[in-house]
C-alpha cells in the first residue's frame, strides 16, 4: 500500500497571501493519488525559498522521518524545482530520503530512480532551476552595478537619508531630518580630533532621532554616500573606484577625507582624546602617555584602611604609578608656563595679524596658479575633444588625454578646496580676542571649569599626550598658534627685562 506525503512550495509571500499556486498544487497532487490509488499522508504547505533545505517545514518533516514516526513511503510534489533548486544539496536530501525507505518523485517530471540513465533525466531537472536562479542573479547584479556606474545609490538608504519615489514611480533617495544634522554634527565633531569615535556616538544617541549601534555608526562614517559619492568594487578586470552620485551630498568631500584621516590616526595633529564624562580625580586621563613603555595611561582608586586612594598608572604591566594628587597639581603648575601677561596682548595680537595678512596672500598666489593650471587642463581637454571629432585624433589618443587631465584637474580642485579651507578665517581678529583673553588666566579657568572646559583647555593646547616622570611634566609639543604666542610673548618680556636692567 503506497502511502504518500504531499510536499507543496511556494517561494514568497505573495504568493502565500494570493493562495492560487499552493492551492493549485494541492488539487494537482490530490487528483493524481486518486487516480493511482495512493493513500494521503499529511500535507506540507511551505513558503521560503528552494536556494537550500533550510526551512522550516521541511526540517520538522526530516525530524519525523528520523525518529520513524511516519508510516509514508513516498512524498510527492508537482515540479522537482518546487523540491530544490540546488542540484548539490538535492543529491544528498535524496540520498537522505531513499536510505529511510522514502522516495520522492515529482508527478509531472515522473522518474523510476531504479533506471540508471534518468539519472541523467534528474540532473538536468534539478540542473535547470538552479541555472534559471543563477542567471537571474547574474543578471539583478550587473543590473544594479551599472545603476551604481550611473550614481544611483541601490538598497537600503543610510541613516540620515531615507527611500523616497517620485510620482511616475522613480525611485531615489533623500535626506531624512532630523537623522542627517545628527551625522553632519557626528562627521563635524570627529573631524575635530577631540573626542573618540563612540564617545561622538553615545553623544549623538542623546539627540532627538538617534539610535544607532556601533558598528552601524561605523560603518556609516566610512561610507562616501555622504558626500555624494558612490564606492564600486572591483569586479574581474574592473577596479574599484569612485562615481559621483545623483543623490544629494550632506557633506563636502574635503570633510569626508579628513574624517578619514581622523579614523586611520593619520591627521596632520594627533591630538589627546579625553573622555566624555570624566572623574573628578582623574581630569587628565586620555591625555597622558606612559614614559617608560609609550603605553596608555589610565586612573583608577586603590581602597586602604580609612580613605580610597587615586592613582594614574599604565595600562601595561611596566609599573608606572603616580599620585592622581601629585600629577593634577603639576598640570597646573605647566599651565601656568603658557600664561601671558595682559599688557602684551594688544602687541602679539598686531604681530600676528601681520603674520596672517602675509600668509593668506601667499594663500591666494597659490589659489590663483592652482586655477589657471585647471584653466590649461580644462582647455587641453576642450581642445583634444574638437580634435577628436574632426577626425584628427585618434580613439585611444583622446581617451588617454581625457583621463590623464581629469585625474590632474581632481587632484587639483581637491588642492584648492583645501586652499580655500584653510584661508578661511575672516574672523580671525575675534579669535585672537577670545584667546589673548583666555591666556592669561588659563590656569584659574582651568581650575574652576567643568570636565568639558578642562578638555577644551588640554586639547586646544597639547598636539600630544603628555608624559608625567617625578615631578614634572617632559617639555610637550604644543599647538602651534600658542607656540608663536609665546615665543613673541617671551620676546618681548626679555626685552623688557634688558631695557629696566639698564
Amino acid at each position: 500500500m503506497l502511502i504518500a506525503d504531499l510536499y507543496i512550495r511556494v517561494s514568497t509571500d505573495e504568493q502565500a497571501d494570493k493562495g492560487y499556486s499552493q492551492r493549485d498544487q494541492h488539487e494537482r497532487l490530490e487528483r493524481y493519488c486518486n487516480q493511482n490509488q495512493i493513500t494521503i499522508g499529511q500535507v506540507i504547505f511551505e513558503d521560503h525559498s528552494a536556494k537550500n533545505f533550510n526551512r522550516p517545514e521541511w526540517t520538522k518533516y526530516i525530524n519525523h522521518i528520523k525518529k520513524r514516526s511516519l508510516k509514508s513511503n513516498l512524498v510527492l510534489f508537482t515540479k522537482w524545482d518546487r523540491f530544490s533548486r540546488n542540484a548539490g544539496d538535492a543529491y544528498q536530501m535524496i540520498k537522505l530520503l531513499l536510505g529511510n525507505n522514502i522516495s520522492p518523485q515529482a508527478i509531472e517530471q515522473p522518474l523510476d530512480m531504479s533506471i540508471p540513465e534518468n539519472k541523467m533525466m534528474l540532473a538536468i531537472y534539478l540542473a535547470a532551476p538552479e541555472v534559471e536562479n543563477d542567471r537571474r542573479a547574474l543578471n539583478t547584479f550587473y543590473g544594479m552595478r551599472r545603476a551604481q556606474k550611473e550614481g544611483r545609490l541601490m538598497g537600503t538608504a543610510s541613516y540620515g537619508y531615507v527611500n523616497k519615489c517620485t510620482e511616475d514611480g522613480r525611485k531615489y533617495v533623500g535626506l531624512k531630518e532630523p537623522e542627517a544634522s545628527n551625522m553632519l554634527w557626528a562627521f563635524n565633531e570627529i573631524a575635530k580630533g577631540k573626542y573618540s569615535i563612540n564617545q561622538i556616538r553615545l553623544k549623538m544617541n542623546t539627540m532627538e532621532g538617534a539610535n544607532i549601534s556601533s558598528t552601524s555608526f561605523y560603518r556609516a562614517i566610512k561610507n562616501p554616500m555622504y558626500c555624494g559619492k558612490i564606492f564600486i568594487k572591483a569586479y574581474k578586470d574592473e577596479e574599484a573606484c569612485l562615481v559621483e552620485a545623483t543623490h544629494e551630498s550632506l557633506i563636502s568631500e574635503s570633510l569626508f577625507n579628513k574624517v578619514q584621516k581622523v579614523i586611520s590616526g593619520k591627521t596632520w595633529e594627533e591630538r589627546p582624546q579625553g573622555k566624555i564624562i570624566a572623574h573628578k580625580h582623574f581630569p587628565l586621563r586620555g591625555f597622558l602617555k606612559c614614559p617608560k613603555c609609550g603605553g596608555h595611561v589610565t586612573g583608577s582608586g586603590s581602597k586602604g584602611k580609612k580613605n580610597v586612594y587615586y592613582y594614574y598608572h599604565c595600562k601595561s604591566r611596566c609599573g608606572y604609578r603616580y599620585s592622581s594628587e601629585v600629577v593634577n597639581n603639576a598640570f597646573i603648575k605647566e599651565l601656568k608656563k603658557y600664561e601671558c601677561h595682559n599688557g602684551f596682548g594688544q602687541l602679539v595680537k598686531e604681530i600676528l595679524l601681520i603674520n596672517f595678512k602675509n600668509i593668506h596672500q601667499g594663500l591666494d598666489e597659490k589659489r590663483k596658479e592652482i586655477s589657471s593650471k585647471i584653466i590649461n587642463l580644462n582647455n587641453r581637454l576642450n581642445s583634444a575633444r574638437e580634435k577628436y571629432l574632426e577626425d584628427k585624433l585618434d580613439f585611444e589618443d583622446y581617451q588617454l588625454i581625457k583621463n590623464e587631465s581629469k585625474k590632474k584637474i581632481d587632484v587639483l580642485e581637491m588642492d584648492l578646496q583645501n586652499q580655500k579651507l584653510t584661508g578661511k578665517n575672516s574672523d580671525i581678529r575675534t579669535k585672537l580676542d577670545q584667546v589673548l583673553k583666555v591666556l592669561p588666566n588659563l590656569s584659574q579657568i582651568y581650575t574652576t571649569g567643568d570636565s568639558d572646559t578642562k578638555k577644551t583647555v588640554m586639547c586646544s593646547i597639547f598636539a600630544e599626550k603628555l608624559e608625567f616622570h617625578e615631578t614634572t611634566f617632559r617639555t610637550p609639543q604644543i599647538n602651534s598658534a600658542i607656540s608663536s604666542i609665546l615665543f613673541i610673548n617671551n620676546q618681548l618680556q626679555s626685552k623688557k627685562k634688558r631695557k629696566n636692567h639698564s
